[in-house]
């Protein structure tokens, strides 16, 4: 158990590090009661009842040696909602001979952190144990305040046990990152998800088999977790409420639905509805048919899709069916797969429609795909000729005796900024392999496109003169 030291209280007049007796909980990890939360009152007893982080427990790894009290290491763990955070900050707690302290960035500042390593550092001088600070939502704090943590850290004065569902390498300090493992957790998967929930439904610690739960409700709860357990727990027990209201023993799916006021979507995230969805939202884009775009992205958010997964379809679909008509789109669809990472859902939701009505509603081009295959299909048919010599590299010593680099012709050295010079392979001196379309931005590089290859490719001076007054 985690061993605590009582200062006296005129030290720290608020009392916020005051940690109990020698064997009793650390501070804010008091054993739960009967009428504590389901979610809490389900938190794995020891390591080996964590579920979906097998990565990180191997023998010898960081988190099994933090958790089972091994030498001080300071961690970041980095994961979404129901991951196990908090859990593994109550096994440490309880697994260790430390002193153990948690706080949380939502309500604790500078001055609270400051008093809890100055009561760590008044335990290490006179002997005592070492302390363990278990920082939740690290994240809000601001670069000031996590600049308070880095001497203790650095000297070990305190191990810190930091969590965050934002990515760090944007939301925490780069000092403090460098001090600290940074450990990542999955979110569970629906088998480690169903698991859990049979465990809470049977086990005297969860509802004890005072109801049982149908097939489709457990699909619904899985499925509406979206690999959060603690969201999973909590409709679960709403879903026990209603039935023990309704006096009945089973959790049917009506029930379930009732209970967390969300409809059960038929939507399998490996299955074949998983793709049609998918494949109806980038087709709904693609014909620029905004509505059933966006029906379609609500669909797979309200099912658990996995918004990286959204994100990822759309920044390749702004490349290869909107292309050069709008070239911001894919800075747009770009944008929002880092929104969804920097922010995460539910408000990253917002930024993922705002990608998805700018696609559907930009011109449509997908010349840069035709010409990218277009191109791949030359390459492996053979058509890779050797480099023209005057496009070779030439900083290196002897590249002149062997002809690299001369003739080479410098565009920024002629007014209009092109010049005749040959670029491909002999054998590909005339392939056209883009070929842009009148849509959006496409009309104007379909109107300077000709002209430009005529200079470089030296046809006419009548070409020549003309492009020379478009640049």
């Amino acid at each position: 158990m985690t061993r605590s030291i009582l200062l006296p209280m005129e030290a720290h007049p608020d009392g916020l590090f005051a940690l109990p007796a020698s064997g009793a909980p650390a501070v804010g990890f008091d054993d739960p009661g009967p009428d504590a939360p389901l979610a809490v009152r389900m938190r794995p007893a020891n390591v080996d009842e964590l579920v979906g982080q097998d990565h990180l427990l191997a023998p010898g790894a960081p988190l099994r040696r933090l958790v089972g009290g091994g030498p001080p290491l300071s961690v970041i763990l980095w994961g979404p909602p129901g991951s196990g955070k908090t859990t593994i900050a109550h096994l440490v707690a309880r697994a260790s001979d430390r002193r153990f302290v948690a706080m949380s960035a939502l309500t604790a500042g500078v001055k609270d952190v400051r008093a809890a390593i100055d009561v760590a550092r008044h335990e290490r001088r006179r002997g005592g144990p070492a302390t363990v600070l278990f920082l939740d939502e690290v994240h809000r704090f601001s670069k000031a305040q996590q600049d308070s943590l880095l001497a203790a850290v650095e000297d070990r004065t305190i191990t810190l046990l930091a969590a965050t569902t934002e990515n760090p390498y944007f939301s925490v300090i780069s000092p403090l990152l460098s001090r600290c493992v940074l450990l990542t957790l999955k979110p569970l998967d629906d088998d480690g998800v169903r698991g859990l929930v049979r465990r809470a439904t049977t086990d005297e610690r969860g509802l004890g088999g005072a109801v049982a739960l149908s097939a489709a409700a457990e699909d619904h709860l899985v499925r509406l977790a979206a690999g959060d357990v603690r969201k999973a727990l909590t409709a679960l027990e709403a879903a026990a409420g209603s039935a023990a209201e309704l006096g009945v023993t089973e959790i049917d799916l009506a029930t379930a639905e009732k209970a967390v006021d969300t409809a059960a979507l038929r939507y399998d995230r490996a299955g074949d509805e998983h793709y049609d969805v998918v494949s109806a939202f980038i087709k709904s884009m693609r014909g620029s048919d905004v509505d059933a775009a966006l029906h379609y992205l609500a669909r797979m958010l309200v099912a658990g899709e996995d918004a990286r997964f959204i994100a990822r379809r759309m920044v390749i679909f702004a490349s290869e069916d909107v292309g050069m008509a709008d070239p911001v789109a894919l800075s747009v669809a770009t944008a929002a797969a880092h929104a969804v990472e920097y922010v995460g859902l539910p408000e990253a939701q917002l930024n993922l429609a705002q990608a998805c009505v700018h696609l559907a509603t930009a011109p449509k081009s997908n010349t840069v795909t035709t010409a990218l295959f277009a191109a791949m299909a030359d390459v492996r048919a053979g058509k890779a000729g050797s480099v023209p010599p005057a496009l070779r590299d030439a900083h290196y010593s002897g590249a002149a005796k062997v002809g690299h680099g001369k003739g080479y012709r410098y565009p920024h050295d002629d007014p209009r900024g092109v010049v005749t010079q040959q670029y491909p392979p002999d054998e590909l001196t005339e392939a056209d392999y883009y070929r842009p379309t009148e849509h959006g931005a496409e009309r104007t590089i379909a109107a300077r496109l000709p002209k430009l290859r005529a200079v470089v490719r030296g046809r006419s001076a009548a070409a020549t003169a003309e492009t020379g007054e478009e640049q």
